[in-house]
């Protein structure tokens, strides 16, 4: 197991760098100019400056060293946790994530708990109940839900919850009454893939001989399934919520623009916008970080619903 960990450690850590240097090669091929980003951001021309004024400006920002050179020197300070300043801010790109990094994780972790409860119960209920025209309904909601843009929701909502029946805020929002309806809108398309592929999974469990095993010692079919195939239908269902939950980033872009909140998402927009570089690419570490960490957690979570899995671990390692 020790082995095992180490290697996907090893792997984390080499998705983190090529991630950050495929973002520095992007960004650097963009014609994009920090020394103007810098004075726009402060409502100088960049023609105003003479020769020499560029000249220093680019030397402060390290801009005048070859190419290899920024990308050493930028990296090393990203080991350290340092991303550099900010070009339109003006403030350390870390300090900026950490005023940030709160709304986000609050709304991430709201969405993904709606999703959770919400997926797994639709696909239960899809899966016991009796073959018919609700659960017939019951399996063709999450295809639905799953090809509903995120910012459409968002609109409803507001439109309903916020504007008509005046329950929660429109934008912004402090504490749990402003964090619902961004919630929900990350939460349904989240649900929606999560309730399809658990449905499937529960479909093909319940067909194995041991199920009906257990229903011939005289278990209900409400607890079987409970008890026997949902933990290992949920296998599936593990893996692509690992990969829902890396992308929350990108999801909290478009919600945290529908809703005006400050967080990550909207801060990765701004930054994309303004070509605030150091920004860009500290949420881009980010992202892949959550996504390798989370994806990782799940790897290991598999011995514990399936034994099997680390038996066939400790042959193959053997």
């Amino acid at each position: 197991m020790a082995a095992y960990i180490a290697r996907r450690v090893g792997q984390a850590i080499l998705v983190l760098w090529a991630a950050y240097t495929a973002t520095f090669a992007i960004l650097y091929l963009l014609p994009s100019d920090p020394i103007a980003i810098m004075l726009a951001a402060n409502n100088v021309e960049v023609d105003s400056l003479t020769a020499a004024q560029r000249a220093e400006a680019a030397a402060r920002l390290g801009l005048d060293r070859p190419v290899w050179e920024q990308y050493v020197s930028l990296l090393g300070g990203a080991l350290r946790g340092d991303f550099g300043v900010s070009y339109a801010h003006h403030v350390p790109v870390t300090d900026l994530l950490a005023e940030r990094l709160p709304g986000t994780l609050a709304l991430s972790g709201a969405a993904i708990a709606l999703a959770l409860a919400g997926g797994v119960a639709l696909a239960f209920l899809a899966t016991w109940s009796p073959r018919g025209p609700v659960s017939a309904l019951l399996r063709r909601l999450p295809a639905v839900g799953a090809s509903v843009p995120n910012f459409w929701i968002g609109l409803v909502l507001v439109q309903v919850f916020a504007f008509a029946l005046g329950w929660f805020p429109a934008v912004g929002g402090e504490g749990i009454r402003g964090i619902v309806l961004p919630a929900i809108t990350m939460a349904i398309p989240t649900a929606a893939v999560l309730a399809q592929v658990l449905t499937r999974s529960l479909d093909d469990v319940l067909g194995e001989p041991y199920i009906a095993t257990a229903r011939a010692k005289g278990l209900s079919r409400l607890a079987t399934q409970a008890r026997h195939a949902f933990r290992n239908a949920a296998l599936s269902t593990l893996t692509i919520l690992g990969l829902l939950v890396g992308s929350t980033v990108t999801g909290a872009i478009v919600v945290e623009t529908v809703f005006s909140r400050h967080g990550v998402g909207r801060l990765a927009q701004e930054a994309v916008l303004a070509q605030d570089i150091p920004v860009v690419q500290a949420i881009v570490v980010l992202a892949a970080a959550a996504f390798v960490v989370v994806n990782l957690a799940v790897d290991l979570l598999y011995p514990l619903l399936d034994p099997r899995i680390a038996r066939v671990g400790k042959v193959s390692l053997a």
